[in-house]
């Protein structure tokens, strides 16, 4: 069997793909990684169901990854679905799809739901891994489209990990209708996600950790922002490390744009564009709650996350 590994990550509002060649000592090293925004979970909180073009979009950039697999010589496989099929009364159309799709690569190959707690040990695993044990014990915060996971832990492994059922395209679509959005609508977006967030922080007491680290897109595009780079470069966020000065200032700045103002940005992605303030909300929230409960100062913001810790599984 082939040494190389894909790893498909299928959320609410994107599908990615990794690509990698597992090293003797159990380390990965990158042969492909790619991001798409198809906005699988559209609708979902409200209807309960995905909503078929977006099956279809999905199943559109499923074909092209399966394509770079086999052109790969990909040995092994494993594609994860969250928040948006855990939530479908229709997600049995979603995984026949995926099971032709991958089928193609890997006989028998499928999709899966995975519980929001592994979810989390799997970002933790990601995120983790180029982090110095003394900077441990770490919270790692992976803010996805419906949901966002908590997990604390060290290098021994995960203590506490709790999947809150909030995202930057669910709290967008229940509180942030407004272009931009109005001052009532951002109050009730905040109170929302300290709802929720506080529920989280019942079951993950952060008290002990000494690292934030912040996972996946919402922050990886904060931190872009931040750094007023002329174009998305993932070379220049990866472990970047933000001040709560910082954490305050693009998200109060990027709430208050609209939608053309975001789409101006060079580091935006054009599917980002209309939930990039839900997430900075939420981030908001997870920055003043840290720093209240575990006096945590700022956040690294890492490109590895639960890619990382799926093709981590396979490996």
């Amino acid at each position: 069997m082939s040494d190389r590994v894909a790893a498909v990550d299928c959320g609410t509002n994107s599908i990615r793909l990794l690509i990698a060649d597992v090293l003797g000592d159990g380390r990965l090293a990158d042969v492909h990684r790619e991001m798409r925004i198809v906005r699988l979970g559209q609708g979902v909180d409200a209807t309960g169901s995905l909503a078929p073009e977006a099956i279809e979009r999905t199943r559109a950039a499923l074909a092209d990854y399966a394509a770079l697999m086999r052109e790969a010589g990909v040995g092994r496989v494993r594609m994860v679905a969250t928040s948006a099929t855990r939530d479908a009364a229709n997600r049995e159309d979603f995984f026949a799809m995926a099971r032709a799709e991958l089928g193609a690569v890997v006989a028998g190959a499928e999709a899966e739901v995975i519980t929001g707690d592994e979810e989390a040990r799997l970002s933790f695993a990601g995120a983790i891994g180029e982090l110095s044990e003394a900077a441990g014990p770490f919270v790692v915060v992976d803010l996805g489209g419906g949901s966002t996971e908590l997990v604390f832990g060290d290098s021994a492994g995960v203590r506490a990990a709790f999947s809150a059922d909030i995202g930057c395209v669910r709290i967008t679509e229940r509180c942030l209708a407004g272009n931009p959005p109005t001052a009532e609508q951002v109050v009730a977006a905040r109170a929302f996600a300290t709802e929720r967030l506080t529920e989280a922080f019942t079951h993950v007491p952060v008290d002990g950790a000494h690292t934030w680290v912040g996972v996946a897109g919402t922050m990886t595009t904060l931190a872009a922002v931040a750094l007023d780079l002329p174009e998305y470069d993932s070379e220049r966020v990866h472990l970047t490390r933000l001040t709560m000065d910082q954490i305050h200032d693009v998200c109060d700045r990027l709430v208050a744009m609209d939608h053309d103002q975001r789409a101006a940005l060079g580091p935006m992605h054009p599917g980002r564009v209309d939930v990039i303030g839900g997430g900075a909300v939420i981030t908001e929230v997870l920055a003043e709650e840290l720093s209240r409960r575990a006096g945590i100062t700022e956040m690294v913001v890492s490109e590895h996350d639960i890619l990382d810790g799926i093709a981590l599984s396979i490996a």
